[in-house]
């Protein structure tokens, strides 16, 4: 049974940093795209971040870009993302996903977590 369990959240105030940590469990993703997505309150969920299987590539939300980095550990079979200078509209469910996915409206994955809250107090 794949499952991908994330970590790390909670509350922070603004300007202040966390680290999310994801660890994948009943299949390899080291071949896989893995990601980062949200979603605030009474919002729909959105894109955050992406990295390549090989971890040379990565892709990033505008409203994160500079703020926040993704990096995998493919031996670990895990991705992070580092939050740094949080904001309180960073507060949302930050949810792990693995395999294809979508970024757009209503984004699609192969596999999701269950999602850990991260709330950025002002």
């Amino acid at each position: 049974q794949v499952q991908l369990a994330e970590s790390g959240g909670g509350l922070v105030q603004a300007g202040g940093s966390l680290r999310l940590a994801c660890a994948a469990s009943g299949r390899s993703f080291s071949r896989d795209t893995m990601g980062w997505f949200r979603q605030p309150p009474g919002k729909e969920r959105e894109f955050v971040a992406y990295i390549s299987w090989s971890g040379y590539s990565t892709i990033y939300a505008d409203s994160v870009k500079g703020r926040f980095t993704i990096s995998r550990d493919n031996a670990k079979n895990t991705v992070s993302l580092q939050m740094n200078s949080l904001k309180p509209e960073d507060t949302a469910v930050y949810y792990c996903a693995a395999g294809s996915m979508t970024t757009t409206r209503e984004p699609q994955a192969d596999y999701w977590g269950q999602g850990t809250q991260v709330t950025v107090s002002s």
